[in-house]
């Protein structure tokens, strides 16, 4: 159950039953730890964790729309909901360490937020590292937004009713591509949704300390991604790649920050939060005391759990209030 909080956050006793059932599942066959695995074997395993629904959740239309960047490719995936143009829309950057996640992993989660929300959402797939270290993953996203303002018309897009979100280091990304945004002054989003955000290198939490292991994300698996994201140690000072590390967080869009309690993140996720309150930015902190890092994608059986659909919901309708 989530609940509106300030500053503090923690966990619950134990997590929500179905998290509990589906950690205990995953306990009993052995699995190998996400630091341990090459880049390469970490996004063939974490493209395996999470199956693939039988049936699409349904929507009007999905459409794979490559664009071109110095160097490669980045794919995009547009999600139409079923409604008439132009949509508002949400730009989502997916988790996964900077260095694993796919299009395809996160479709149930971008199908599921285009249907709730009714509204367009365009996915990115961003150039993963180590081959693509800090700044390229960012700048991927930023090039996506750039997009999504330059093709408003052709697709139909409404300007006036643009968020991103992300989670993990998705959410990461969506909060730097926020920063940079207000830097650069291209563009403003009307909303950033970061959903357990990566904001901080820097390990020396409670919840880093409290969930360090045994809740799916681990501290070992965040240092192991910083490492592979990050060129060198100035890099970890940026606020583009640790926001909380921002001198300014003034004149930023509205937030709705999601932290869980058994998540080796959840204090960074609450201290973002309570940095933006604190330079008049308008929060809406959610907080599942007995979640997990990665309960988005929870949404294909057997992994179909409530809090995940309570989750869904509840960014949905803060989307909704933000695009009327």
């Amino acid at each position: 159950m989530s609940e509106q909080l300030g500053k503090q956050v923690s966990a619950a006793e134990e997590p929500h039953p179905e998290i509990n059932g589906l950690l205990q599942q995953m306990g009993a066959a052995p699995m190998p730890p996400l630091w341990s695995l090459s880049p390469k074997g970490g996004r063939a395993f974490v493209e395996g964790m999470f199956p693939d629904p039988e049936e699409p959740e349904p929507i009007a239309d999905v459409m794979d729309v490559p664009i071109d960047v110095d160097g490669g490719e980045i794919p995009l995936r547009v999600y139409i909901p079923e409604a008439e143009g132009p949509f508002p829309t949400l730009i989502y950057l997916h988790g996964g360490g900077w260095a694993t996640g796919s299009l395809d992993g996160y479709d149930p989660t971008c199908r599921a937020l285009t249907k709730a929300a009714n509204c367009m959402v365009v996915s990115v797939g961003y150039r993963l590292s180590p081959e693509h270290k800090f700044p390229t993953p960012l700048e991927d996203c930023y090039t996506a937004a750039e997009w999504v303002i330059e093709s408003a018309e052709a697709m139909q897009i409404d300007t006036d009713n643009i968020a991103i979100a992300g989670d993990s280091a998705g959410g990461n990304l969506a909060a730097a591509v926020t920063l940079l945004a207000r830097e650069r002054g291209d563009f403003s989003f009307d909303r950033q949704v970061l959903i357990y955000p990566v904001l901080d290198h820097s390990f020396d939490t409670e919840s880093y300390e409290e969930n360090a292991e045994g809740y799916l994300l681990t501290k070992a698996d965040m240092k192991y991604f910083w490492d592979l994201y990050l060129r060198d140690e100035i890099d970890s000072k940026s606020p583009y790649a640790s926001p909380l590390q921002a001198n300014n967080l003034e004149a930023l869009p509205p937030a709705t920050i999601v932290t869980c309690g058994f998540d080796p993140l959840r204090d960074e996720g609450a201290a973002y939060a309570a940095e933006l309150t604190n330079a008049d930015v308008d929060v809406n902190h959610i907080h599942y005391d007995d979640g997990i890092h990665g309960l988005i994608q929870l949404l294909v059986e057997p992994m179909d759990l409530t809090p995940a659909r309570e989750l869904i919901a509840e960014i949905s309708d803060d989307l909704i209030t933000t695009f009327d």
